[in-house]
């Protein structure tokens, strides 16, 4: 059953998909791997920005989640903050 190193059940490792197959898993492994730390690093490091709250302010204004006036005031406090 186990007599040679990588021969189990008369299927050696190698032969057939055993040598692709493992291959083929680290290939995906560090793939995903990759794009993990790719996509936090880019979400974690972007900066703030006033102009991104300022399209966040008008987004929400054109939705209708804030009145007119909430919208004019923080639009001020954001232009003032330059």
């Amino acid at each position: 059953m186990f007599g040679q190193c990588g021969n189990w059940f008369g299927y050696n490792a190698m032969n057939g998909w055993g040598g692709i197959g493992m291959m083929i898993f680290w290939v995906i492994i560090i793939i995903a791997l990759i794009y993990f730390f790719s996509k936090n690093r880019t979400t974690i490091s972007a900066p703030y920005s006033e102009s991104n709250a300022l399209s966040i302010l008008q987004e929400r204004y054109a939705r209708g989640e804030i009145s007119d006036e909430e919208y004019e005031t923080k639009k001020k406090a954001l232009s003032k903050s330059r």
